[in-house]
């Protein structure tokens, strides 16, 4: 599920949430985009914001809700990304720890492996923690291509996650690796 989906362009008339509709395919999902992402903008920013910036109503948290546990009931496993990070504000209200929380999910958080994200990355971690959110784990993202042999500092990303566990690594235009995916599932209970 992609709640919100921001930076979509016009096709036909209707807009397009590519990033859902890519996350469908991947997962083999059959059902409707409009209950994947039951929200798009055009304004490629958070998307209370871009609801604003596009002179339409901001997400309905209430009619979010009722879509997650419509797929949750049809999946064996449900992964909702968000669009922009756990605290970019989905409404005026409610930001994606909000969400979560509501919807009971264990966040997943995706880390560029670069130690110039580690700010970012930081904070990302401090505010779950902040939220009260149990954390599923975070993974490192290497987003440019680097030698066979490189090795992620994932002694360095631990002590900057703290509790958060590191569930793995995902390599530069790579699948991610099947044993990754078990302990994601042993340690989310399946529903991230």
């Amino acid at each position: 599920m992609k709640p919100a989906e921001t930076g979509c362009t016009e096709i036909g008339g209707v807009l397009e949430p590519a990033d859902a509709r890519g996350l469908a395919t991947v997962a083999a999902c059959a059902l409707s985009l409009e209950l994947i992402c039951p929200y798009r903008y055009r304004a490629r920013l958070a998307p209370a914001l871009a609801a604003e910036a596009d002179g339409t109503s901001p997400p309905d948290v209430d009619r979010i809700a009722d879509c997650f546990r419509e797929i949750a009931a049809a999946s064996d496993v449900t992964l909702v990304e968000d669009q922009g990070g756990v605290a970019a504000p989905v409404t005026s209200q409610v930001d994606y720890a909000e969400l979560a929380s509501r919807l009971k999910l264990r966040p997943l958080i995706v880390v560029r492996n670069d130690r110039s994200a580690a700010s970012m990355a930081s904070l990302t971690f401090r505010y779950v923690e902040q939220k009260r959110l149990a954390a599923a784990g975070f993974l490192l993202n290497q987003v440019e291509p680097v030698e066979p042999s490189f090795e992620p500092e994932l002694e360095w990303w631990q002590r900057a996650a703290g509790a958060i566990p590191c569930l793995g690594y995902l390599r530069h235009k790579e699948p991610l690796a099947i044993a990754v995916v078990e302990r994601l599932l042993a340690e989310s209970g399946a529903r991230i």
